[in-house]
């Protein structure tokens, strides 16, 4: 059975950094689109960042391009989501999801992928 296990999440200043790890079990990521999800209380859930592992090519939402880094080790089987200069407005529940094959056009939409983790917290203060 697939699991995956989002942690490193917690509560930090505005402008400090967080790192996020998506522990992949039951499977060996090899060629999947890893995508990093948050939710706020009473918002959508919004994708973030994606990544193949299979070459490790990457995708971000506008709000948090050149601020947070996504990437993988399939020998860990986890993908990471570093977080640098955090807002309050990425305060949110963060998840990692999983499918199989390239991330596409639709790597934002919640209904692409067949698992996804718990989530972890972040809080954000300013």
């Amino acid at each position: 059975q697939v699991q995956l296990v989002e942690s490193g999440g917690g509560s930090v200043q505005a402008g400090e950094s967080l790192s996020l790890s998506c522990v992949v079990f039951g499977y060996t990521l090899t060629n999947e689109c890893i995508g990093w999800f948050r939710q706020a209380p009473g918002k959508e859930r919004e994708g973030v960042a994606s990544i193949y592992t299979g070459a490790g090519w990457t995708l971000y939402a506008d709000s948090v391009k050149g601020r947070f880094t996504i990437s993988h080790d399939n020998a860990k089987n986890t993908v990471y989501l570093q977080m640098n200069s955090l807002k309050p407005e990425d305060a949110a529940t963060y998840y990692c999801a999983a499918r199989y094959g390239y991330c596409r056009r639709d790597w934002r939409n919640r209904a692409v992928y067949n698992y996804w983790g718990q989530g972890t917290q972040v809080t954000v203060s300013s």
